[in-house]
């Protein structure tokens, strides 16, 4: 490269310096920043250095410049702050949809956005080995294809999925495709779903797109509009429970006080609390009937009943006698 071409680059080798190097607690003087644009091949005198600092300045990086010992410039603000950056770095971990080899990728890409020495602290609370994460390294490119459908207006095809026993992805209905029309993805459980209007049952369903393969955009036009516009997405999420499509129902329960957390984390604030007794409260919500709601209810044992419907009360009590039975022969 050329002197002359170095010179011209004299201001982003300051930029870049001073974003990777220098943070409210490490700074660059004005000596080092000169010796490390020399090392760049760049000759520089000081007052050119300050010009280039002050056009950064209007240009609207946040560098101050530190009187006091250690004195010398450094980026105050970011556009990432340091929480923000690792509330990134903790959605990648937590995120099951993201294999462990892309995880690792894009933290590495996310710690860019602090400088080095943050970059540091972030690596502190990097831990993605052993983490449940997906084994479909395509997922990437599933995502946007599906956004591509949604943005022109278009079904897709692909084979859905299912884990074997002996720990392979295989093909439902013998490998045939699914034909359906996207209509948004959504982060529920840790994982990434699409919601999808499928024209046979003439319902919205949701599919786990790491288990979606060979998806290809098709030259139909979407259907279910009318469906979709009445489609409430955060109900959706609220009445289903670990993704697991049931029967719908409005159910009556009832919970010891203590359980008011818990309750309102899964169904929101607007859920009516009916306070009938001291140390309880019933509310009434639509939900799925499933084995995975059942689960749930069994996880806070008897501080929690089904109140309404009869039926409903009726199937959780068999429902827990299967599993009493599973153990009869520990008598």
């Amino acid at each position: 490269m050329s002197r002359s071409t170095n010179q011209k680059l004299k201001i982003l080798y300051v930029m870049q310096m001073l974003m990777d190097n220098t943070d409210e607690e490490h700074v660059m003087s004005m000596p080092e920043i000169l010796a490390e644009l020399k090392k760049r091949g760049i000759e520089a005198e000081r007052k050119s250095v300050y010009d280039d600092i002050e056009k950064l300045k209007l240009f609207g990086l946040d560098i101050l410049n530190r009187r006091s010992e250690p004195g010398g410039y450094y980026i105050a603000s970011r556009e990432f702050e340091l929480p923000e950056v690792k509330l990134l770095v903790d959605a990648v971990q937590a995120s099951k949809f993201i294999t462990e080899k892309k995880s690792r990728e894009l933290i590495k890409k996310i710690e860019s956005l602090a400088g080095r020495y943050e970059a540091k602290e972030l690596q502190n609370q990097v831990v993605v080995a052993d983490r449940i994460k997906t084994m479909n390294e395509s997922i990437y490119y599933n995502v946007d294809k599906i956004h591509s459908a949604i943005s022109s207006n278009s079904k897709i095809r692909y084979k859905y999925c299912e884990w074997t026993t002996n720990k392979k992805l295989e093909a439902k209905k013998s490998g045939s495709y699914y034909v359906t029309s996207p209509w948004v993805l959504m982060w529920e459980d840790e994982n990434y779903y699409l919601i999808a209007y499928d024209d046979l049952s003439n319902e919205m369903r949701h599919y786990r797109v790491d288990k979606m393969f060979s998806i290809e955009i098709t030259k139909d036009r979407r259907e279910g509009i009318e469906i979709y516009n009445n489609f409430d997405v955060a109900a959706f999420s609220r009445k289903t429970f670990g993704m697991f499509a049931g029967e719908e129902r409005e159910i009556e329960l009832r919970f010891d006080n203590n359980l008011i957390g818990v309750v309102i984390d899964r169904f929101g604030k607007s859920v009516h609390i009916n306070m009938k007794e001291k140390n309880t409260f019933n509310i009434k919500v639509r939900v799925n009937i499933s084995a995975q709601f059942y689960g749930w209810l069994a996880a806070f044992g008897s501080e929690v009943e089904i109140i309404s419907p009869r039926s409903e009360a009726e199937k959780y009590t068999e429902y827990i006698n299967g599993i009493l039975r599973k153990y009869s022969r520990l008598k």
